[in-house]
């Protein structure tokens, strides 16, 4: 079993400081302010959530959706350590210490994300696979090394980019708190096992790459994880990841359903319907919103019950299971067990079918397949022949490798350090990248658009 006081350790990775003491400002609200000021997460800003490069300003990007995903996840953390705290007698913690956790791993759960959403995975995937000069690459690598560019993975991503890529001078990178980066890891195991073949939800994806799986031993170690397999990195998840799981459910299902409806892809009507197979039609909720005449303004008031509703079951759902949480033994998502499942999944149904189809979508997530395909392949092979020739290398490439930042041209060592980690510094440069950065760089590097042009 996995123990609560373990499971929120203070302690910072890489960190040798000791945990404060002050309850005015604690670790965990430490942690919250850290990831609030990170470039990586100013940058979501202009990272695709649904529309990609939308010129309507009301919709959501990353930056929007994370906030209003901590924002529900310190509401799920805090009723569920008020209870927490109450059954296990733990002394020394606060109800708003699970707030703050899932609050800044919510907040946090998008930052590896790369440029146009899940498409951009996508893109990177099939250049690892497919790209004429990527594959070719990938190829001569084994293992876990291989399979983080075969089977991409923004969670992994965001793991890096806050254990290692901000701050990188700091063992640590930004120097969370375990438990705050623990929880933050929705799948804790690595990328190849060995063709071993683990169920649960917490190992449908990987959560971090074969350069940092030492880091994320180290976390899982310090909050007492336990660990599935002696042989591969891979653990059952931190308690806490379920709430963070499920606040990004109900965030992007209630509010993708909401966007679709302000630009006119649902009816009223029918965001209605599916919001009250949530809430329930009684007579006093109807008769609050029957007093709304503005239509958006009955949607938001929908939006806000259906949220706190989803919310209030959500926190059951946890406390029914915490046994089979703590134990690692529950294979599934918290929301699969609410009593409004089927509603839920209702609302990410319509989403499917309504509005992640439609031409303004579909149109920019293929062109941006095609601006990071295009990306990677020019980088990697300019940087390739930049490794391998020196002053040899063709003109072509000496320019485009002016175009790389130093840190992501192979860390510390540079260019020679071998295909691996170079490879992975390029994945981390062009993921990096903001939805209107990749764009203008494609249209340079190609010659579609000059600058000051």
């Amino acid at each position: 079993m996995m123990q609560w006081p373990e499971l929120l350790s203070r302690k910072r990775l890489g960190s040798q400081q000791s945990p404060t003491e002050s309850t005015l400002r604690t670790d965990f609200q430490r942690d919250l302010d850290r990831i609030v000021f990170c470039s990586a997460f100013r940058r979501m800003q202009d990272k695709t959530q649904v529309f990609p490069l939308s010129r309507v300003d009301y919709v959501r990007t990353r930056l929007t959706h994370s906030l209003e995903a901590s924002s529900i996840g310190r509401s799920l953390g805090t009723l569920v350590g008020e209870q927490v705290i109450t059954r296990h007698r733990l002394q020394g913690f606060e109800a708003s210490d699970f707030g703050d956790i899932v609050a800044a791993a919510c907040l946090a759960h998008d930052i590896g994300n790369p440029p146009f959403g899940h498409s951009g995975e996508d893109a990177f995937r099939h250049w690892a696979r497919r790209g004429s000069y990527g594959r070719r690459r990938v190829e001569v690598l084994r293992g876990s090394e291989r399979e983080d560019f075969l089977a991409f993975e923004g969670n992994a991503q965001g793991f890096r980019i806050l254990a290692r890529l901000q701050n990188p001078d700091n063992p640590g990178g930004l120097q969370l708190t375990c438990a705050t980066l623990a929880a933050f890891t929705k799948y804790p195991r690595e990328s190849w096992l060995g063709g071993s073949n683990f169920g649960g939800v917490g190992a449908k994806k990987f959560g971090f790459v074969a350069e940092d799986r030492e880091l994320f031993e180290q976390v899982a170690d310090c909050v007492g994880l336990i660990r599935r397999d002696p042989s591969h990195a891979i653990w059952c998840r931190h308690p806490l990841a379920f709430l963070v799981e499920a606040a990004d459910d109900i965030s992007y299902r209630v509010i993708d359903i909401e966007d679709g409806f302000r630009l006119g892809y649902l009816s009223l009507e029918e965001v209605e319907s599916l919001f009250l197979e949530v809430t329930g039609n009684d007579a006093q909720l109807r008769t609050r919103l029957d007093r709304l005449s503005d239509d958006r303004g009955r949607v938001e008031f929908l939006r806000a019950k259906v949220i706190n509703e989803a919310i209030n079951q959500t926190v059951a759902s946890f406390l029914d299971q915490e046994h089979a949480i703590l134990s690692g033994e529950l294979a599934s998502p918290l929301l699969a067990a609410i009593p409004s499942q089927l509603a839920m999944d209702r609302l990410i149904e319509i989403a499917q079918a309504r509005i992640y189809c439609v031409p303004e979508v579909v149109e920019i997530q293929a062109a941006g397949f095609q601006v990071i395909g295009d990306l990677l392949e020019r980088f990697v092979a300019a940087l390739d022949d930049i490794a391998e020739h020196g002053e040899a290398a063709t003109a072509e490439s000496r320019m485009l490798g002016h175009l790389v930042p130093r840190q992501f041209q192979g860390g510390r060592e540079g260019l020679a350090l071998g295909f691996y980690p170079r490879l992975l510094s390029l994945t981390d440069f062009v993921a990096g990248m903001t939805d209107s950065y990749a764009v203008s760089l494609y249209k340079k590097v190609t010659g579609i658009s000059l600058p000051g042009r």
